[in-house]
């Protein structure tokens, strides 16, 4: 149950038997991967992605030593962050902000339909898109400035990220919101540290999280690392019970899967550490703790993150019962993903 709440990166383009990654999948029994076409730590091209046949084989090695099928994930959002390239071979689609301002939702839907038929036929089945943050700060280093919102008008944003959805679900592939509770009104950037929003936040940027959780699209949502101190006076979003459990949960109804933005952003890992960060986002609510071994690269990651999941419980400070609670959403999922692809 533990592993199942760990996801991972890994560096290679194929699978060989001594990867780290073998042990966390066979051994600590990770749930989920995720893979990414740059090497951050190596400033290099060469990460997960060459071509769509060495994708293909590389994801089928990885399901072959899953006991329970794996989440596999990626960031294709569309424009300029993709990891799947034109140069790789990949077909291309338009940022979210092109989609928005075209004011077609046939676009966005097609959009949607390209990247899921993409996906599915080199073995990824999560997308970690759409975004449906509010275009609130046209400064924002990493939402404006990357033309990853639709639209400054939260009716807008849940429109078009409706439809990408759609989109997505026709190829197969599961959808993930991000980022919760709304990162389009920050000033900083919290891959790089604290992410302070308590001064530009507006709940407008709550609309389109609840609008699409209202007609049940996501299939998961994905946290912030940002604080607001109105929200919580000690915690980040990814950290806060008062975020995940009573904003999310309970306010807006969702009871889907919360995964974690990478917990090796400096936002985290930076002011908190590892096992605290761990502890805290899974007493917040999270079910799925991402780690996307790239910003700092740690072979084991996944056998480290299960151990210390593992050491939370046997401490007393996390329940067996909370465990099996994320537990069975994600394997909610999993099953409905095992029938959608028969």
């Amino acid at each position: 149950m533990i592993g199942q709440m760990v996801m991972v990166g890994f560096r290679g383009l194929e699978l060989s038997a001594d990867n780290p990654v073998v042990r966390d999948i066979s051994e600590a029994r990770i749930g989920g991967i995720i893979v990414f076409s740059r090497d951050c730590t190596l400033n290099s091209t060469v990460r997960n992605i060459a071509g769509p046949d060495q994708l293909a084989r590389l994801t089928s090695d990885l399901q072959s030593h899953a006991e329970i099928p794996l989440f596999i994930a990626v960031d294709q959002e569309g424009g300029i962050i993709k990891r799947l390239t034109g140069e790789m071979g990949f077909p291309e689609t338009p940022s979210a902000a092109e989609l928005g301002n075209s004011g077609d939702l046939k676009a966005a839907y097609k959009a949607g339909c390209v990247t899921g038929r993409t996906l599915k036929s080199v073995g990824i089945n999560m997308d970690f898109a759409p975004v449906v943050d509010v275009n609130r700060n046209a400064a924002n280093p990493v939402v404006a400035a990357l033309q990853r919102s639709f639209s400054d008008d939260p009716r807008i944003v849940a429109s078009f990220a409706e439809s990408f959805i759609n989109g997505l679900h026709s190829g197969g592939i599961l959808s993930s919101l991000k980022h919760f509770p709304g990162h389009g009104s920050s000033h900083g950037d919290s891959h790089l540290g604290f992410t302070d929003v308590t001064d530009s936040w507006d709940k407008s940027e709550l609309y389109p999280f609840s609008k699409l959780i209202d007609d049940g699209k996501p299939d998961m949502v994905m946290t912030a690392h940002i604080f607001n101190s109105k929200w919580d006076r000690e915690y980040p979003a990814t950290l806060s019970r008062k975020v995940i459990n009573g904003l999310l949960r309970r306010k807006l109804g969702f009871d889907g899967i919360v995964i974690t933005d990478d917990m090796q952003m400096q936002a985290i890992s930076g002011e908190f550490g590892f096992k605290e960060g761990i502890y805290r986002a899974v007493k917040a609510g999270a079910d799925i703790l991402l780690f996307g071994n790239n910003l700092i690269h740690e072979p084991g990651l996944g056998v480290k993150a299960a151990a210390t999941l593992k050491q939370l419980v046997r401490e007393g400070r996390l329940t067996k019962h909370r465990i099996k609670l994320s537990y069975e959403r994600i394997m909610r999922v999993k099953q409905r993903m095992a029938v959608s692809a028969d």
